[in-house]
């Protein structure tokens, strides 16, 4: 019996059943205190899922399991899910013309990564230790009020006070981009202008960081044949799921559900098998 809370799924009188929603739902975040909304993004998916195996029943494809990588191959379901897709999406790449006036657009969106000169002091501790993390971060407010109050400069605190190896060079990590360091580090990064000095010690898994930029440049604006080809996958991509969209939206019209809200679902994964399935994917832009 279902609930309010975890209702029935039934997709044109086939009923799935709550164990596999369960399942399913294992594959969705959500918080804690909302049990019910995991559910709700399983029993879409499943629904979804259903639908097109449905389709691939009604036009009696015959399932053919490819192998995906060395050793590992499709399941019946993804096949038979990615035999329908084959059969009812065509999505050409566009023109070189096409891809050309898409870049001209915004060609601002394609740059190259920043880079950074950053120094900074570090205050180490292991965060679960806590009695060690909040000597670190006594340390670390200590050593920001010396550097506010210009009891000391940066290069000489570090020297003195920083638990990283970059102490023996006042500090000093040297370029860095993106991706380089930690993300709560990089984050408060992208916060600063050249000169700048963290207001609040930063906390990452290596302790607590003083953090300055020293100096920034600006990713440069890519040509266009730097990025033809990704930007060619990336439309490519973005048409298959418009059509895969199409799709979905043409059989839930026609479909009865209950247990599922797919009115206002995106489909970047159908059904749990996406064209990365059957077609290379494509690169971000």
């Amino acid at each position: 019996m279902g609930s309010t809370l975890f209702p029935n799924l039934i997709v044109n009188g086939e009923t799935i059943p709550h164990a596999t929603i369960a399942a399913e739902a294992q594959n969705h975040t959500a918080p804690s205190n909302k049990p019910g909304l995991a559910w709700r993004m399983a029993a879409n998916a499943l629904a979804v899922r259903t639908l097109l195996l449905q389709e691939a029943g009604q036009r009696n494809l015959t399932p053919e399991p490819r192998e995906i990588t060395p050793g590992r191959y499709e399941t019946t379901d993804e096949n038979l899910i990615n035999l329908l897709l084959e059969s009812e999406i065509h999505a050409p790449p566009p023109s070189k013309k096409a891809v050309f006036a898409e870049w001209e657009k915004n060609s601002e969106r394609f740059r190259s990564p920043p880079l950074w000169e950053v120094s900074h002091i570090l205050f180490s501790c292991a965060p679960e230790n806590v009695e060690k993390a909040d000597l670190a971060l006594a340390r670390a407010v200590e050593c920001q009020k010396k550097l506010q109050d210009q009891v000391a400069g940066f290069e000489s605190l570090a020297k003195t006070e920083s638990d990283c190896a970059s102490k023996k060079n006042d500090g000093r990590l040297g370029q860095i981009g993106p991706g380089d360091t930690l993300p709560e580090f990089e984050k408060a990064l992208r916060t600063l202008h050249i000169g700048d000095i963290t207001s609040t010690p930063i906390k990452t898994k290596f302790g607590y960081h003083i953090i300055r930029l020293d100096a920034e440049a600006n990713g440069q604006i890519l040509p266009f044949a730097a990025v033809e080809q990704r930007l060619t996958r990336a439309m490519e991509k973005a048409a298959w799921a418009k059509s895969a969209q199409e799709l979905i939206a043409r059989l839930t019209a026609a479909a009865e559900i209950s247990g599922a809200d797919l009115s206002h679902r995106s489909h970047k994964g159908v059904g749990g098998c996406q064209k990365e399935n059957h077609q290379a994917d494509a690169e971000n832009a």
